[in-house]
């Protein structure tokens, strides 16, 4: 079905692109320390249904749409960045109103998050290209391509899945140090901050 040797180096470069944090794992972290780890779960659960999409999106062809349009990649990447720019200043514009009664209950719930994270994930254009120009490489030509690229899809989002699950985790955790009465203002600035510098990393990518 798929090489082994193949699939396990697949899995360590799967793993090395998960931790190094980018648009995706800043919203989560954002979200982590806004609203929590139930919160930061869901986008998790959110990103992994966005790379899917992405990634099922370049196995037809939109990958190589993207790896040869300036423009489609450009229009798809400003989409991503604007949105998680505008969401990141919206929470820090509310920050002011932040109160020991706004901490009790999430700003942002586990639902929203998802759903957010899904469009992040699925309009970031650097994962359609990256999984055209990086899974020929860890493909058997004497194999079938397809059932190659389902398995390497999968692996790679539970991989990343399970990084960006690290990322919530730990941030959740300490966003508890914020959530006394005086850390609910930076609380929220935080993550705003955190989701404009994911926006700004998306925005910066290079086409």
């Amino acid at each position: 079905m798929i090489n082994l040797n193949l699939w396990l180096a697949f899995v360590g470069a799967s793993s090395v692109i998960g931790l190094i944090p980018g648009p995706g794992v800043m919203s989560i972290i954002g979200y982590a320390i806004n609203s929590g780890r139930n919160t930061a779960l869901a986008a998790v659960a959110g990103m992994a249904v966005g790379n899917t999409i992405a990634m099922s999106l370049s196995m037809v062809g939109i990958g190589a749409l993207l790896a040869t349009s300036a423009t489609a990649f450009s229009i798809i990447k400003w989409v991503g960045a604007l949105y998680l720019i505008g969401l990141g200043l919206l929470t820090i514009l509310r920050s002011k109103a932040a109160s020991q009664s706004d901490i009790a209950r999430p700003s942002i719930s586990a639902k929203s998050a998802f759903l957010n994270n899904i469009l992040v994930g699925t309009f970031h254009p650097k994962t359609i290209v990256f999984f055209v120009a990086f899974v020929p490489q860890f493909t058997d030509a004497t194999r079938n391509y397809w059932t190659q690229s389902i398995v390497l899809l999968t692996t790679f989002v539970i991989t990343v899945a399970i990084t960006d699950t690290i990322y919530a985790l730990v941030a959740s955790r300490a966003a508890h140090l914020l959530r006394s009465k005086n850390g609910a203002f930076w609380s929220r600035v935080s993550s705003g901050t955190f989701m404009i510098v994911a926006g700004t990393l998306a925005a910066c990518s290079r086409e």
